[in-house]
C-alpha cells in the first residue's frame, strides 16, 4: 500500500514537473531558442522580455506620442509608429522584435517584400494573436488557401470596372448631399473655419451605404457608430497583451466588443434578408455591391450544385462589414490627408483646381473626365505615400520557410512590412522622402520606385485590395467637386497629430480655413 502511494505521489509529480517545463518552455526557454536562432543567421533585435516581450515598451511610447502633436512635418513614422521606427533605426531595416511570445520579423527590402507578398499559401496572415481583433471585420481579408480563392472569385464582379461606371450617380449624391452641408457654413465668397474630418467621415459612409446597400446614410449611420467603437476598442486589445481564454471574461471591454458585434451582425443580416426576399420576387436590383455579391454567389452555387461552392450568410455577412469599415476608412482617410497637404501646398491645390474646371468646367464630374485627371492622380499617389491608409501588414509563416536568400524563419514568426516606413526610406525616395512632391509620381509608380515592392498603400501581391478602383474614383470625383466649390487653407487652430486605430487619421481632426467660391 505504501509503495502504491509513493509511486502515486511520485506519477504526480511527474506531471506537475512536466507541466511546469512546458510552461516555461512556451514562455521562456522557446523564445530565447527562436530568438539565438535568428541572432545566428545576422539578424538583429530586441532581446526577448518574459511574457510581455515588446508590447509595455510598445504601449508606453505609443501613449506618450499621442499625448500631444507634432510639429507640421510629414516625417511622421516616430509618432505613428514610435517603437518600431526606433527598432529599424537601431537594428537596422531587417530586424526582430516581439509581440509577447511571438517573434517579428521586420522586411524592409524590395525583393523580400515582393516574395511575401506574391506567395501568399506560404505566408498567410497571422492567426492566433487575440481573437477579438477579429471582430472589426474578416470576410476576405482574414480567409486564407482556398477558402481565399472561392471568396475573391464571388466578390470580384462586384468591383469589375463596368460595375463601378453605374455607381458614380451615388457617390454624386452623396458628395452633393456633402457640398450642401458644408455651403450652408461657408456661402460663396466667404470664409469660415471648419474640421473637415467628420464631413469627410459622413461622406465616404453614405456612399458605402448607397453603393453596398442600396440605402442612404441615416439607414447606415448606426453601423458606422458602432464599428468606429469597435476600431477603437480593437486597437486598445491589439497593444495588450494577450492570454488565452481572456477573451471569455466578463470585462467590461469584452463585453461591449461582443455587444457590438452582436449588434451589428443583426442590422446587417435584416438588410440581407430583406434583399434575399425581394430577389426571390424578382423586384431587387443587383447594381448595388450586396446585390452584385448575391448574385455572383447564387451563380456559383448553381454553376456547382453544391451550396459549399458559396458564400454562407454569415459569410456574407462578414464581407459586408468589411466593405462598411474598409469602404469608408480608406477613402475617407485619403481625402482628408489630401485636403491637408493641399492646405499646405496651396500651389499644388491651384494646378488641381485649374485641372478640374478645364475638364468640367462647373458641371458634375462625370466618369469619363475623372479617368482623365492627370494632375489629380499624382496628388493622390503622393498623399498615399506620405499618409498610406494602413501603415504596415503582416504575414506569418506556416512552417519552417526561407526568404531571400540567406535567411530561414522557423514556424510561427511574424513577418512585418512597415509600408509607412518604407514609404518614407530615403534609400529609395531620394532625399526629398518627407516633403510633399507630387511630381515626383509624373512618369507613373514603376519610374519612381528603385524596387519591385517599395510602394504599398493598397498592398500588393495577389491579395492586393479588391476595392482600390473603387476608392480611386470616388475619392477622384469627391476631391473635385470640392475644389469646384471651394478654396481651403490650414486654420491657425489645426494640430498635426496622425494616428493609427487601425488606420491612419487625424487624431484632432481637420481644422481648415474654406473660402466659397
Amino acid at each position: 500500500m505504501e509503495t502504491t502511494t509513493v509511486y502515486g505521489v511520485l506519477g504526480l509529480a511527474a506531471i506537475l514537473v512536466l507541466c511546469i517545463w512546458r510552461i516555461l518552455n512556451w514562455l521562456w526557454f522557446k523564445p530565447k531558442k527562436i530568438e539565438r536562432y535568428l541572432r545566428d543567421q545576422g539578424l538583429k533585435g530586441s532581446p526577448y522580455k518574459f511574457m510581455y516581450g515588446d508590447l509595455k515598451e510598445l504601449a508606453r511610447m505609443m501613449t506618450e506620442t499621442k499625448s500631444k502633436p507634432m510639429s507640421l512635418t510629414h516625417d511622421i513614422a516616430p509618432r505613428v509608429m514610435p517603437f518600431y521606427h526606433k527598432s529599424l533605426t537601431t537594428y537596422g531595416k531587417n530586424c526582430f522584435t516581439w509581440i509577447g511570445l511571438k517573434p517579428v520579423v521586420h522586411i524592409s527590402e524590395p525583393t523580400m517584400i515582393k516574395e511575401v507578398l506574391a506567395n501568399y499559401n506560404t505566408f498567410q496572415k497571422p492567426s492566433g494573436g487575440n481573437p477579438l481583433e477579429k471582430l472589426i471585420a474578416k470576410g476576405l481579408v482574414d480567409v486564407e488557401a482556398e477558402q481565399w480563392v472561392k471568396h475573391r472569385k464571388i466578390i470580384n464582379p462586384a468591383f469589375h470596372v463596368e460595375k463601378l461606371k453605374h455607381m458614380v450617380p451615388a457617390f454624386s449624391i452623396s458628395c452633393n448631399e456633402m457640398i450642401e452641408k458644408l455651403g450652408k457654413r461657408v456661402k460663396k465668397g466667404s470664409s469660415c473655419e471648419v474640421d473637415v474630418w467628420p464631413y469627410l467621415q459622413n461622406f465616404t459612409a453614405d456612399v458605402i451605404s448607397r453603393t453596398a446597400f442600396g440605402s442612404s446614410f441615416e439607414e447606415g449611420r448606426k453601423i458606422f457608430e458602432l464599428q468606429r467603437e469597435q476600431a477603437e476598442l480593437v486597437m486598445k486589445a491589439a497593444n495588450s497583451f494577450y492570454i488565452p481564454g481572456t477573451r471569455y471574461l466578463p470585462t467590461k471591454n469584452n463585453k461591449r466588443m461582443k455587444e457590438i458585434d452582436r449588434e451589428v451582425k443583426s442590422l446587417i443580416k435584416n438588410i440581407i434578408n430583406k434583399r434575399v426576399v425581394a430577389m426571390k420576387v424578382g423586384e431587387a436590383s443587383n447594381d448595388d455591391l450586396l446585390g452584385i455579391l448575391l448574385d455572383s454567389n447564387h451563380k456559383e452555387i448553381e454553376e456547382h450544385g453544391n451550396s459549399n461552392s458559396g458564400l454562407s450568410i454569415d459569410e456574407v455577412i462578414e464581407e459586408c462589414k468589411l466593405f462598411y469599415f474598409a469602404g469608408q476608412e480608406t477613402t475617407g482617410n485619403m481625402l482628408v490627408w489630401t485636403m491637408i497637404l493641399l492646405s499646405q501646398n496651396t500651389h499644388w491645390q491651384t494646378r488641381a483646381r485649374e485641372e478640374v474646371l478645364h475638364v468640367f468646367g462647373d458641371k458634375e464630374p462625370d466618369i469619363d473626365g475623372l479617368n482623365h485627371l492627370k494632375v489629380i492622380n499624382i496628388i493622390f499617389n503622393e498623399v498615399l505615400r506620405l499618409y498610406p491608409a494602413a501603415v504596415l501588414l503582416r504575414r506569418m509563416t506556416q512552417q519552417e520557410t526561407k526568404l531571400g536568400k540567406n535567411l530561414t524563419l522557423p514556424q510561427g514568426v511574424i513577418i512585418q512590412l512597415n509600408a509607412l516606413i518604407l514609404h518614407h526610406d530615403k534609400d529609395t525616395w531620394g532625399e526629398d522622402a518627407n516633403e510633399f512632391n507630387p511630381e515626383r509620381f509624373a512618369q507613373g509608380i514603376s519610374k519612381v520606385t528603385k524596387g519591385p515592392a517599395s510602394y504599398l498603400p493598397f498592398g500588393g501581391g495577389p491579395r492586393i485590395c479588391v476595392g482600390q478602383n473603387f476608392a480611386l474614383l470616388e475619392a477622384k470625383l469627391a476631391l473635385s467637386t470640392i475644389l469646384q466649390r471651394f478654396s481651403f487653407q490650414l486654420s491657425p487652430s489645426y494640430s498635426h497629430a496622425p494616428t493609427s486605430i487601425l488606420t491612419l487619421q487625424p487624431q484632432f481632426g481637420a481644422h481648415l480655413i474654406l473660402h466659397g467660391l
